[in-house]
């Protein structure tokens, strides 16, 4: 049986960080990378909407990739 955080952590192993990102994004309990993951969600989502509000699309992006591999990574559970 498959689980969503496997599903995140197999999409994140196949560099498929939209995936990862979007399957994340709809976690209940984020912690500290909250923010983070759903403001990439949105980069991802609805990138000219991002850009209107003057915020850096590709920033958001790699912000949220950070945080992902921050609470996620396989390295960072031990």
């Amino acid at each position: 049986m498959d689980t969503k955080l496997s599903a995140v952590t197999a999409a994140m192993e196949s560099n498929n960080w939209q995936r990862a990102i979007a399957l994340a994004a709809k976690f209940p309990r984020l912690g500290a990378e909250r923010n983070a993951i759903l403001d990439a969600h949105g980069a991802y989502t609805n990138p000219r909407f991002i850009a209107q509000m003057g915020k850096d699309v590709e920033a958001l992006k790699l912000v949220g990739i950070a945080a992902l591999r921050a609470r996620y990574s396989r390295e960072a559970v031990v």
